[in-house]
């Protein structure tokens, strides 16, 4: 589809008028010298440190149709002790001079400056757990923990939400196929994430977030959104009326007059007719899907009828649950843009009457051999298919923290070495400047201290221009390098070498490649050490069977064969490009 500029903001069908200085936003001098106006106003006016044109406890306006509609006001913030007050408001005062993302809806970058004063809340948009997740999926669940290491780096509080989805369209196909219950199924992939995440050194979420365990809050939602006259029944079906919100497709950007058919999993652009359902609007998208029997046992008795919500109503409902009606960062991969995350917008902006998200952050694709990554292709290949070892993983890792995360990521078992290289250059520094700690003797020589303050000036210039991560990343090897050295030299003090490893430990809060790999994930799914002699004749030659029923799509009798190997006391392990194996269970 074509790429269309972004409309005039408006909420509701009125423009937002949250600024009156909004049309001089065009000039940098212009608001340059509103800045330092605004600036002065304040000061003069007693509102002390609050972030520039947002005084404490001010909450700006929405003029809608003569009434006034207002933002969730500032809450007060708890009293700090006097010097950890005065270093933290000194230390915001630059982020928000200096922090820089790049925001999808705007389309540049801005200044981050938080809702709250050194309060962050983030959500992200995680998996839907029916599988194992994919390569692509976990360069989102990097990028998502990057942004949150940088930002508590720098000293904010960070709030993070990731959902699970744990019903949806794809999960009943699976449990149809898989004979298989809706808890049993989810839990599953859900624990298997969660050790994946592990394995990647990924700082957890605040909180994990099922969808099933708040469909009160999605009912509740979608009732507000039909009493406000953004959403209607059809059929006992439950649908989002996209023309009530004018703002729709400020985020993609996209040229719906000449989109074709193609939605999935309610939403996108659709032929009500072909779908054999009725609805207003093409664009129009499912809030609540009533109940076929295909859906088998999944489903809710709610004052909406029997049935189950659709996918873009959950992200909206549990992100005000646990975060407000406005945040300050919305992350997912670039495929999420459009349709999920704009008719999350459109839901989440109509029902509350504020702006969802200051700030919208995506990732890039990760193609294979410079190809899309698609099952049709062959190239398909989950984290478990790539990392065989602890090595593998704090590569794959390093390999994505140190990639331009707006760009399209090349995987390549090529790469993957590389990234192997550098690891282990890395640790084989580290193990040298503690063995000069502790043996060697002398001050902090005036060479390495420059250095050091060097390397982490430009790391953290690099970092605040929306994660410039291959910068930073050239910060620190070129320290890396000025050390190493300096030790070839024999010039070396032990000195030295604890400010160098301080430097490597500081960086490695951000790029988090030193650390222990809990393996358990991936060795339960792709090792083969317990797989040949141990396993029956009898079960091994049940393999070739049960991949000859599988090719034939015969799914009973594949089944029966897996829960043969089971009840003998061995699991069958499907191995990417390989045969499978069994392992004891």
């Amino acid at each position: 589809p074509r790429i269309r500029p972004a409309p005039p903001r408006t909420l509701g069908g009125h423009h937002e008028c949250v600024w009156p200085w909004a049309p001089m936003a065009s000039s940098k001098h212009s608001l340059l010298l509103l800045a330092a106006v605004v600036c002065l106003i304040t000061r003069v006016s007693g509102f002390g440190s609050a972030s520039i044109g947002r005084p404490m406890g001010y909450s700006s306006p929405l003029v809608t149709g003569g009434r006034r509609l207002s933002h969730n006001r500032l809450l007060p913030r708890r009293p700090l002790p006097p010097l950890a007050r005065s270093t933290r408001a000194t230390l915001r005062m630059s982020l928000a001079e200096e922090v820089i993302f790049y925001n999808t809806l705007t389309r540049d970058k801005q200044p981050f400056v938080p809702i709250k004063d050194g309060k962050v809340s983030m959500y992200t948009c995680g998996p839907t757990v029916y599988d194992f997740a994919h390569i692509g999926n976990f360069r989102a669940f990097l990028t998502y923990d990057l942004i949150k290491r940088w930002l508590l780096y720098c000293g904010f509080d960070v709030d993070h939400v990731c959902n699970l989805t744990d019903v949806d369209d794809k999960i009943i196909q699976r449990m149809k196929r898989d004979n298989i219950s809706l808890k049993d199924l989810t839990n599953q992939f859900a624990d298997a994430f969660l050790g994946d995440l592990a394995m990647l050194n990924i700082v957890p979420a605040s909180k994990y977030p099922r969808a099933t365990d708040h469909i009160d809050d999605m009912v509740d939602m979608i009732q507000g959104l039909v009493d406000k006259g953004h959403a209607y029944e059809s059929k006992g079906s439950y649908y989002f009326d996209v023309e009530s919100f004018p703002n729709y497709g400020d985020l993609a950007r996209l040229d719906f007059d000449n989109m074709k058919d193609g939605a999935g999993e309610g939403g996108g652009i659709t032929d009500p007719e072909a779908e054999g359902i009725e609805k207003k609007g093409a664009r129009d998208f499912a809030l609540w899907k009533s109940y076929k029997e295909d859906d088998g046992e999944v489903f809710w008795e709610t004052s909406l009828g029997k049935g189950r919500p659709g996918w873009h109503i959950e992200c909206s409902a549990m992100s005000k649950r646990f975060l407000g009606n406005s945040i300050d960062i919305h992350a997912g991969g670039v495929d999420l843009t459009f349709p999920h995350h704009e008719n999350e917008i459109a839901q989440s902006e109509c029902f509350c009457g504020c702006k969802m998200s200051n700030v919208w952050m995506h990732n890039g694709f990760v193609n294979i051999d410079n190809e899309k990554m698609s099952k049709s292709l062959g190239n398909f290949l989950t984290i478990r298919d790539v990392l065989k070892t602890p090595e593998d993983c704090r590569a794959f890792r390093y390999m994505v923290i140190a990639s331009s995360y707006r760009q399209s990521l090349n995987f390549t078992p090529e790469v993957l070495q590389g990234s192997r290289n550098t690891i282990k250059r890395l640790d084989k520094w580290r193990a040298k400047l503690t063995e000069i700690s502790k043996g060697g003797k002398g001050e902090l020589s005036e060479d390495v201290q420059k250095a050091a303050d060097k390397c982490l000036e430009q790391f953290g210039v690099a970092m605040k221009d929306d994660l410039n991560t291959p910068r930073a990343c050239a910060a620190l090897f070129t320290f890396v390098k000025q050390t190493e050295k300096s030790a070839s030299k024999g010039d070396m003090t032990a000195g030295d070498a604890k400010r160098a490893l301080e430097v490597l430990e500081k960086l490695d809060t951000v790029i988090g490649v030193f650390y222990d790999v809990p393996m358990e994930g991936a060795t339960d799914d792709q090792s083969g050490d317990d797989e040949g002699g141990e396993a029956p004749a009898d079960l091994v030659a049940l393999l070739d069977e049960r991949a000859e029923a599988k090719a034939n799509k015969d799914w009973a009798r594949a089944d029966e064969i897996r829960d043969t190997c089971k009840a003998a006391g061995f699991v069958i392990k499907d191995v990417k490009g390989g045969d499978s194996i069994l392992v004891k269970a």
